[in-house]
């Protein structure tokens, strides 16, 4: 833990902090149908075309019902969208390396895996989606999901902003306007900083390389018998992808997508060139986040409640990072009794351009927000260092969390934690003068609840079957955290993957490509649909002045309380797995044991 580092860290909150109100001035500018921004000489003409060619009045609001339906519409119409061209990918255009369609169960995966802001990929990128799938496939999804989660951020804070009305906004508008003013003119700029990184951005064929040294690789074929055999192969070429990957990095880190062109994702040189990059990559994924606390603030017209919201999300960040680093740069005590210095850490799985802090950092960032980009294998961290982005999952991504999806999942805990605050004074809960009574509750237990009982749910069946253990690269805990790193990861709509399951088998079996494409459904949706009904409630209810007796919902005392809800629910759901996953192998570790 060098000085260096200490100091990139200062400087990431930093600028982070910085840029939290401009962004979060913007949002207000975006979010508002009659908002202006600079950008409105040119594209207000395209807008009022596209509402033309939707056939949408931009003037009607819609209430919670409303908005809902139409978001799971466009959700449905996209997920059957991508589908075809997955399936069609064979016949389609621009696709140079003559890739073939993807099976039924993994077109399902990839489709709802996208349309849902998960960006889980069962396969690697540069040898299974053609140019034409990346681009009109995924590319589109990683913009109007994003597009999505904003908006229905944006509904929530109208409901608690608003008062004795039905109208959370225009859904059609916030789709639109989020797109059009927010996500395009930002990834235009992203897309040319990482072209002068050094990131590819062309539809070039793929290269082939002479190997300086060839290989022996084995590999498994079927003889004539019908039996799998393994046999020796040698090696003297590399396939060196091609591809427009700038244009879609750009929006897989501003929106919190992740999905990498290339299967090692941000690992990768050309997804991931300098250190500069990587560090403008991660601020990248907490920028809209991170703005709409401040969005918050300035909508409800308590900017304190805003920034305690931040600082609650900061202070969880912080501590997730530093245990993080802590544990990688500490190493595995193995090692050191192997001879390899306590100094080294571990460097396992991870970019020598990066280093262990930025490593340690990028996966903490990427799964507090729900990105998923990785840029070192979480799969080779020590136990406590996987332990970590693992946890940040299962909190419900609400540290920054996804564009959208952190705010509206934050606030599921404010609601919660003015509740506990109202029992423990004996008063009627209140938030922000509007009184929290069982619906509101109900809900918001119901968002958490169900993401419990997906992750667990499916992680204890597929411990114990056939399918579930023949993913499996590592035994023992690791083997179990690597089901329950997956189940998290889609249920969380983070998509990054531990690095050691296989979920697309050569034998075709479709069970983790189902079960993942529904936990990510349950994940997107079943939160939403409570979260929705949660505005719908408060935007109806009349605000109530402050009293004495009222709960300040900002300062140290909001914070500290809003942190212990996120942390008691989180650790009371997960701890029991965590115990028999990273926590054990942690031990072990120290005992001499490696899975």
């Amino acid at each position: 833990m060098h000085a260096n580092d200490w100091l990139q860290f200062a400087l990431f909150l930093g600028i982070l902090a910085a840029i939290t109100k401009p962004m979060g001035r913007y949002l207000c500018q975006v979010l508002d149908p009659d908002g202006k921004t600079c950008l409105d000489p040119a594209l207000r003409p395209v807008e009022r075309l596209t509402y033309r060619l939707m056939g949408v009045k931009s003037g009607e609001e819609q209430d919670w019902k409303g908005y809902t339906l139409a978001m799971l519409l466009f959700s449905l119409v996209g997920i059957v969208f991508t589908y075809a061209i997955l399936r069609l990918q064979h016949i389609l255009p621009m696709n140079p390396q003559g890739l073939p369609a993807l099976s039924p169960a993994l077109a399902f995966n990839t489709a709802v895996s996208f349309t849902t802001n998960t960006n889980w990929q069962s396969y690697g990128g540069e040898s299974t989606m053609s140019y034409f799938s990346q681009m009109v496939g995924l590319t589109f999804h990683n913009f109007v999901s994003a597009a999505t989660g904003i908006g229905i951020a944006a509904a929530l804070v109208r409901g608690i902003a608003r008062h004795t009305t039905n109208a959370l906004g225009n859904f059609w508008v916030d789709l639109v306007r989020c797109t059009y003013y927010l996500l395009l003119p930002i990834c235009v700029a992203f897309a040319v900083f990482l072209v002068s990184q050094g990131m590819i951005q062309n539809f070039k064929s793929y290269d082939t390389a002479q190997m300086l040294e060839p290989q022996t690789v084995q590999v498994e074929s079927t003889n004539d018998a019908g039996e799998t055999v393994t046999e020796s192969s040698v090696v003297n070429t590399q396939t060196i992808a091609q591809g427009p990957m700038a244009s879609q990095a750009a929006i897989k880190m501003l929106g919190t997508n992740g999905g990498g062109f290339v299967n090692v994702n941000a690992a990768h040189p050309y997804e991931n060139p300098t250190p500069f990059a990587n560090f403008i990559q991660m601020l990248s994924i907490f920028a809209i986040g991170s703005g709409l606390t401040w969005y918050l603030g300035k909508s409800t017209g308590n900017q304190a409640h805003g920034w305690s919201v931040w600082a609650a999300m900061m202070v969880l960040f912080t501590c997730g990072t530093l245990a993080c680093w802590w544990a990688e740069a500490a190493g595995n005590p193995i090692h050191h009794a192997l001879g390899v210095a306590a100094a080294d850490g571990n460097f396992e799985g991870k970019e020598v351009r990066f280093g262990i802090f930025n490593s340690s950092l990028f996966a903490v960032v990427t799964t507090s927000a729900s990105c998923g980009a990785v840029n070192a294998m979480h799969d080779s961290f020590t136990a406590i260092g996987g332990l970590i982005p693992l946890f940040m999952m299962e909190l419900g991504e609400v540290v920054i969390g996804g564009v959208g999806a952190g705010l509206y999942g934050m606030i599921v805990f404010v609601v919660l934690a003015v509740f506990i605050a109202g029992l423990m004074v004996g008063r009627t809960p209140e938030y922000l003068g509007k009184k929290i009574n069982a619906f509101e509750v109900k809900m918001a237990m119901l968002a958490l609840l169900v993401l419990t009982l997906t992750i667990l749910g499916f992680t204890a069946w597929a411990s114990v079957s056939g399918w579930g253990l023949a993913g499996l690269n590592n035994a023992g805990p690791h083997g179990f955290t690597e089901i329950l790193y997956a189940y998290s990861s889609a249920t969380a709509n983070n998509g990054s993957a531990f690095g050691g399951l296989t979920a697309n088998p050569s034998s075709g079996d479709p069970h983790y490509n189902v079960t993942l494409g529904i936990a990510m459904l349950v994940g997107r949706f079943l939160m939403i649909v409570p979260i929705l009904a949660l505005a719908g409630s408060l935007v109806k209810k009349k605000v109530s002045p402050p009293g004495p007796g009222t709960f300040p919902v900002s300062g140290g005392t909001f914070t500290i309380l809003l942190i212990g809800t996120v942390l008691l629910i989180g650790a009371l759901n997960f701890l029991p797995a965590l115990a028999l996953g990273p926590i054990v192998e942690h031990f072990l570790m120290h005992g001499g044991n490696l899975f």
